[in-house]
């Protein structure tokens, strides 16, 4: 079709992790490659001033952890690069879990001194939903971590990830010397550095070469020959179609403070790695190489410039080409909407463009039109599916400071939950505003944001729930007595599903017991 040249030369990923891995860290250095920034910024480091690009919010720079995605796009060896970097905390996981509906494949990154984690573990899950391809990227080699067979046997155990080394290193912590590429048959000398360059590149055909001695003594030679050897027994050459399929991850190993291991990440990962995928609606499945343009929202973001209040949408495009200026349909809405100045990203430049196409996420100026999971289309009616709500685990109430800004805290609520940073529940019959969240930083994060961006002061009273679920029934009669006999625990979400809101794992199972007619729903579907 007319696009494919396109579609082929473009790639589009998200980088995951636990807290503290190095997923920012490694962000900075990929732009470094792509040429998009010239000196690679970290999130914590006493001898480097400049912040990490991805960190723009005032929040993150004070704690140091990435609180919400952020888009950046870059070209490396003709190829695009789409890069979505994600918070890691799990507090912010609802935000991370839907950038995955949004991109073709992952690269996750493990710190080698803790192996897998438990945010680790459940993004890995979103990930098998969806069967994303993965790669694995071991970071912080130069630091004393745990053994790099245990390693391995450690993920492939927890993760249920079938791994194939790419690169392997040869120590680690003080006496790290490099690492060795499996495939070009080449070594890699460590050396601390800021900057993406060439040197220290040894060609090593054959390991039996007095070179490799040379380069690394005696005794880690003899260990790297062995490892090598019982490596290509174990594992092969890597079956690029299996990878996408996601039974088998390829696993790269270096530093990415120091700059190391990043490249040949990188290389493999353009030429293995998926263009962009056909998706599934709730109508048919929509190829991407379609002429007829489509595209759904997964993120909002207000306020991403604190002097002019602007919301962004964050819309992935599925299919044909998106252009400037063109009506496109709101399915939700049923109304044509066009916009003057489309944007793509480098994390807070923004550069306005005129087309985009399969795979490319653009940011479109947002007066309140849209909501996550949203769908635009040439006229066509459908929605994109599989972009997940998940159940809350904190819930509290939401009490107005100032009774003369009541307009504004709404407001601010409003927007706030439309970006999917925490969910508004009402109570049933009543007026409490309940905001359900992930983890206790959201509430925070959410107090600052409405007091800076909209002058709202509020409090929050926590609640003794233990979970919302989603409720439908076939019945509806019976679904109408459950929430009126249940009125101090029933709610209505902000698309007014209704929710039962359990105190605690016991009442939960009691009222599944008692009412078989009704189902209880742990995760909900923006557009089922």
């Amino acid at each position: 079709m007319k696009y494919d040249k396109e579609i082929n030369r473009r790639k589009t990923f998200a980088i995951i992790s636990h807290p503290d891995a190095g997923k920012t860290t490694l962000t900075e250095k990929l732009l470094l490659f792509g040429g998009a920034i010239q000196t690679a910024g970290a999130v914590k480091s006493n001898k480097i001033k400049k912040h990490a690009t991805s960190d723009f919010m005032e929040i993150e720079r004070q704690r140091g952890i990435s609180v919400a995605t952020s888009v950046m796009s870059f070209e490396y060896q003709n190829i695009l690069i789409n890069l979505l970097d994600t918070p890691g905390h799990k507090d912010f996981a609802e935000d991370t879990y839907r950038t995955l509906t949004a991109v073709d494949s992952v690269i996750l990154v493990i710190d080698s001194v803790n192996g897998v984690e438990p945010q680790t573990r459940r993004l890995m899950e979103v990930c098998r939903m969806r069967t994303t391809p993965v790669i694995v990227f071991i970071n912080k080699m130069d630091r004393d971590g745990k053994n790099r067979f245990d390693l391995l046997e450690e993920l492939e155990n927890e993760l249920k990830l079938s791994l194939h080394p790419m690169t392997w290193p040869i120590n680690s912590g003080k006496e790290f010397k490099g690492v060795y590429n499996l495939h070009d048959k080449n070594l890699r000398l460590f050396a601390a550095s800021t900057k993406a360059e060439e040197e220290d590149i040894v060609a090593i055909q054959d390991l039996a070469s007095p070179v490799l001695q040379e380069k690394i003594g005696e005794r880690d030679a003899a260990v790297l020959r062995e490892d090598v050897e019982l490596i290509d027994g174990v594992y092969g050459a890597l079956n690029a179609s299996e990878y996408l399929e996601g039974k088998i991850a390829p696993v790269f190993f270096g530093s990415a403070v120091n700059n190391f291991g990043v490249k040949e990440m990188l290389d493999t990962f353009i030429q293995i790695a998926p263009v962009p995928r056909d998706r599934e609606t709730n109508v048919r499945e929509v190829k991407a190489n379609e002429e007829k343009f489509s595209g759904f929202i997964f993120k909002i973001h207000a306020n991403l410039d604190p002097k002019h209040r602007d919301r962004i949408a964050f819309m992935r495009v599925c299919s044909g080409r998106f252009e400037r200026n063109t009506y496109y349909k709101h399915v939700r809405l049923e109304k044509d909407v066009r916009f003057a100045n489309p944007y793509t990203f480098l994390a807070r430049s923004k550069d306005i463009i005129d087309d985009a196409y399969p795979g490319d996420v653009v940011g479109l100026f947002d007066t309140g039109n849209f909501k996550i999971g949203d769908t635009l289309t040439e006229g066509e009616k459908f929605y994109f599916t599989g972009i997940p709500t998940f159940s809350p685990e904190i819930f509290k109430e939401l009490v107005n400071k100032d009774p003369m800004k009541t307009k504004q805290l709404e407001k601010g609520i409003q927007q706030l939950t439309d970006e999917g940073v925490a969910q508004l529940f009402t109570q049933f019959g009543g007026n409490k505003k309940i905001i359900g969240c992930v983890g206790d930083l959201q509430f925070e994060v959410i107090q600052y944001r409405l007091l800076q961006e909209y002058g709202a002061a509020c409090e929050f009273r926590t609640l003794p729930f233990y979970k919302a679920c989603w409720l439908t029934s076939k019945d509806q009669n019976k679904l109408n007595d459950f929430l009126r006999f249940k009125q101090q625990n029933a709610a209505m979400d902000k698309d007014e599903a209704p929710v039962y809101l359990a105190q605690s794992e016991w009442f939960l199972n009691t009222e599944i017991t008692n009412n078989p007619d009704i189902t209880f729903h742990f995760t909900n579907e923006v557009n089922k």
